[in-house]
């Protein structure tokens, strides 16, 4: 499974899913052209324990430096990955 992204123009998700049923997910919101808030993430039972969530967050991070958007970490483990991560904290607001 791959990670993919999708994206509105205010709200997107970076997630893996399978068979059209979403496994693996990290939505966040934009807070303004270059800011974005990350509100949720979620892995399924099946998944838990083998780093998803830590790729979910590196993907997001790759777009955020890419499209030069800082991010403000609501979601608890997002913060808490951010803390312990400083390779990516850069991306910090």
């Amino acid at each position: 499974m791959e990670i993919q992204h999708k994206f509105d123009g205010r709200k997107g998700s970076f997630f893996m899913e399978e068979g059209g049923t979403h496994l693996a997910e990290m939505v966040y919101v934009m807070a303004g052209p270059k800011k974005m808030i990350i509100e949720h993430t979620e892995v399924d039972e099946s998944l838990k324990g083998q780093g998803i969530g830590a790729k979910l967050l590196e993907d997001l991070v790759a777009y955020a430096r890419k499209e030069e958007i800082k991010i403000i970490p609501l979601c608890p483990f997002a913060k808490a990955t951010f803390k312990k991560r400083t390779d990516l904290q850069d991306v910090l607001n």
